[in-house]
C-alpha cells in the first residue's frame, strides 16, 4: 500500500477531502468490473481473505470471495453498503464523524449491525458532477486496512492502472 494509505486519518475532514480526490469521471458497470478486478489482483498478490464487492446503481456488478472468507464477511458487507448508500460517504468516515462527536454511529442513529455496518471498507463511488453511483466494498481485514485497500485501488485506478 502507498505510504498515504496504509494507516488512514481518523480525521473526518481529510477524510471528505479523501472523497473529493478519489471521484471518478465516470462509472459505467465495465468500470465498475474493472475496479473490482484490480480490487482482487491486489488481494490475491498478498494472499488477503477477504470478500469484495463493487455496486452500482444498488446492484451488484462484482463480486469474489477469496478462501479463509465465511458467510459473515457477506453480512458485514450488506451493512457497510446499507451505510453508503445511505448516507452518501465512506464507512470509515461515518464512524469518524460519529467517534469525534464523542459518540457511536449505533447510538447516535439507532441504527444496529448487521442491517448497518459503520465499519471501514464499504466506499462511495462518485462521479464528479454526479454524485454517488456505486460502492466499493471490502471485508475481511481490520477495519483500517479494508479501507486503505480500497483507497489505494482507487488512486491507481484514477492513475490508469488496471489488472
Amino acid at each position: 500500500m502507498t505510504e498515504s494509505t496504509m494507516d488512514p486519518s481518523t480525521d473526518p475532514a481529510a477524510l471528505l477531502a479523501e472523497e473529493a480526490r478519489l471521484a471518478l469521471p465516470s462509472l459505467s458497470e465495465t468500470d465498475a468490473i474493472a475496479i473490482g478486478q484490480l480490487l482482487l489482483a491486489r488481494a490475491m498478490a498478498r494472499s488477503l481473505e477477504v470478500t469484495i464487492e463493487v455496486r452500482r446503481t444498488g446492484r451488484a456488478v462484482f463480486r469474489a470471495a477469496l478462501p479463509g472468507t465465511s458467510p459473515d464477511n457477506d453480512v458485514w458487507i450488506a451493512g457497510k453498503a446499507a451505510v453508503v448508500e445511505r448516507f452518501g460517504h465512506s464507512t470509515w468516515l461515518v464512524r469518524q464523524r460519529y467517534l469525534a462527536r464523542g459518540t457511536t454511529f449505533e447510538a447516535a442513529t439507532g441504527l444496529d449491525r448487521p442491517a448497518y455496518a459503520a465499519h471501514g471498507g464499504g466506499y462511495p463511488l462518485a462521479v464528479r458532477g454526479t454524485g454517488l453511483v456505486g460502492v466499493a466494498l471490502v471485508s475481511g481485514l481490520p477495519q483500517d486496512q479494508d479501507h486503505a485497500l480500497i483507497v489505494e485501488v482507487l488512486e491507481a485506478y484514477l492513475a490508469g492502472e488496471r489488472a
